[in-house]
């Protein structure tokens, strides 16, 4: 068999090969005859051809300025509107950018931290702030964490004011800018068109309007689209929502499937401990309550 299949390759290899006619080699007096036959005829002459130009090097730039240059990212084209510091200065402002040295300002940089090791631990950045009921502080404390986070280098902070029903960030922040967050939840205002930046690692989404329809917001799923869209093209490192009482609306609660947290705001001179077990009731089973911030307290301020 294997002198079979040999026969039949070798057949084949002879099959494929060209039938050449051999010519029989050129002697070296052959060769020299070629040589001098080949010198007589008269060899075309081939006319100069011009050079190309060199490409001049003061052309370089603006070839490469006409390369298409890579868009700015989403960030960088929200609208710069900064914080008037003589006006918050003169007004004795309660925000810790102003009293940096006060027992106050401390405690919240030491709630900045403890809260960014929770979030980064597992992987959130959407933290909610409300409080068992109205007038306890809350916004007070979303805009001083919210400017506190915006003190760590190269991060970057949202605050977006869900509080339909007493919206107090521009307020407190002392800015006079229009802020449709209705139409911004339900993709009428384009995302940079609705937030800006007073700082560089800080962005704000104002509302300037109360509005009964608040709790419908939030429930429609084009919200919370609209929201995951915001923090993917932002890639920010922490969105704090300041959100109306808990006790009193049930805004917190068609909200909590869209943050990762609850920080709740307890005053000292009203909150009792009756509205913090309801307040965890409310909480058990859908998010995670990240801890009570104490407001208005005689001798301390802090997270327990």
């Amino acid at each position: 068999m294997r002198e079979i299949l040999a026969a039949e390759l070798d057949g084949a290899e002879s099959a494929l090969q060209p039938q050449w006619k051999v010519e029989p080699a050129m002697s070296e007096q052959g060769f020299k005859k070629f040589r001098r036959r080949r010198g007589s005829r008269q060899d075309p002459v081939i006319e100069d051809v011009p050079e190309l130009p060199e490409f001049p090097e003061q052309l370089q730039p603006e070839i490469i300025a006409q390369v298409p240059a890579p868009l700015p990212e989403p960030w960088e084209l929200l609208r710069r509107v900064p914080i008037g510091v003589r006006e918050h200065q003169l007004a004795r402002s309660p925000l810790v950018n102003f009293f940096r040295d006060d027992p106050a300002a401390k405690a919240f940089d030491l709630l900045r931290t403890r809260l960014l090791h929770t979030l980064k631990a597992n992987g959130w950045k959407r933290v909610a702030i409300a409080a068992p009921t109205s007038g306890s502080g809350a916004t007070f404390t979303a805009v001083n964490l919210a400017l506190s986070l915006a003190r760590v280098p190269h991060s970057r902070t949202i605050l977006m004011d869900l509080n339909h029903r007493h919206p107090g960030v521009s307020d407190a922040l002392k800015m006079d800018q229009p802020g449709d967050m209705s139409g911004f939840l339900t993709g009428e205002v384009a995302m940079e068109e609705h937030l800006i930046r007073p700082a560089e690692t800080l962005a704000l989404g104002l509302t300037d309007a109360p509005d009964r329809n608040a709790a419908e917001i939030l429930h429609d799923s084009y919200c919370a689209a609209t929201l995951a869209d915001m923090i993917d093209r932002t890639n920010a490192d922490v969105v704090i929502y300041d959100l109306p009482p808990v006790l009193e609306y049930d805004d917190l609660t068609a909200f909590l499937p869209q943050v990762d947290g609850v920080l709740l705001v307890s005053d000292g001179t009203r909150t009792t401990a009756a509205h913090l077990a309801a307040c965890e009731k409310m909480l058990s089973g859908h998010t995670e309550l990240l801890g009570v911030v104490l407001n208005r307290a005689r001798h301390a301020a802090g997270l327990i």
